[in-house]
């Protein structure tokens, strides 16, 4: 008997291209934007139930993150205008496009938001704006992984439902994590609850991206993209672990504000080395197709 033929693709070579996005600017464009989204949605809520420390720090987060998310973008793209020429149009069908209308209003709003907040000046006007973030934010935490999942990378597609469950969870953490470091601690709660919940969803997120994908699961498990995403599992833990004594204890709350931030970092660079990564092997690109197929013709 012959043994199974392993799967070769003609001379080795990829079937796809890797993605041309440059590093650091998109997996740092993915952290800021979704630390942004979630701070100004916690600012908002904050600023209702009479939170001012909190209310505070989560728009300046927002405010910087989102501008920064902006920076990073523009610098990717090479040309200031080539962001400009993606507002021309709203292409409902496209993720980029949407992402780009969500990314500029809210960053506008952000905007308003800080300035009235560092000035005094306009304080109704800056209210408006922020609760006009915050509305936006959770879009914020979730369009990028809508964006990398439209892809043709195969461990970004074929975690088309799962990247947003990550993504959120980990920009609820990222958030709760800025503000953990920065707000009155006794204002920390709201931020202490919305990090453990977080986590919970981060954590079942990156489980399930690790063994439920079939062959696609393999990159996130494997290499560089293995390493720093095992490494954003322990963060998260350590910072949900801290988090729940930050109000006795100040320094366990900024150490918890501080792995949560890293664990984002992390993630967001950990699920880009896994996407490049799954576009270097063409088995990765044909073995599941072969599997669909099988399975249609099962039916």
């Amino acid at each position: 008997m012959v043994e199974p033929a392993e799967f070769r693709s003609y001379y080795g070579r990829p079937i796809l291209k890797e993605p041309a996005w440059k590093q650091p600017d998109v997996p740092l464009y993915l952290f800021l934007g979704g630390a942004a989204g979630a701070s100004a949605t916690m600012a908002a809520l904050a600023d209702v139930t009479g939170r001012p420390g909190l209310a505070r720090v989560g728009r300046l987060v927002a405010s910087g993150g989102s501008l920064a998310s902006v920076a990073a973008l523009i610098h990717d793209l090479g040309k200031p205008l080539r962001f400009l020429h993606m507002l021309r149009v709203l292409k409902p069908t496209s993720p980029l496009s949407v992402g780009s209308w969500i990314l500029s209003p809210f960053s506008g709003l952000a905007a308003v938001a800080a300035a009235s907040e560092v000035t005094g000046r306009l304080p109704l006007a800056g209210r408006l704006a922020g609760a006009g973030a915050g509305v936006l934010g959770p879009a914020m935490c979730t369009y990028t992984a809508v964006l990398l999942a439209d892809t043709a990378t195969p461990s970004w597609h074929e975690a088309h439902g799962t990247l947003p469950v990550l993504f959120a969870g980990s920009a609820v953490t990222s958030g709760a994590g800025a503000a953990l470091l920065a707000a009155p601690a006794g204002e920390t709660g709201p931020a202490v609850r919305a990090g453990v919940a977080g986590a919970v969803a981060e954590l079942v997120a990156a489980r399930h991206l690790e063994t439920g994908l079939g062959l696609a699961s393999e990159p996130y498990r494997t290499g560089r993209a293995g390493k720093l995403l095992k490494a954003a599992k322990a963060l998260t833990a350590a910072g949900a672990g801290l988090s729940l004594v930050a109000r006795r204890h100040r320094a366990a709350g900024m150490l918890a504000g501080a792995a949560y931030l890293a664990s984002g970092l992390c993630t967001r660079f950990g699920v880009y080395a896994a996407g490049v990564e799954s576009t270097r092997d063409p088995k990765y690109v044909v073995v599941p197709q072969r599997e669909r197929v099988r399975q249609r013709e099962g039916r």
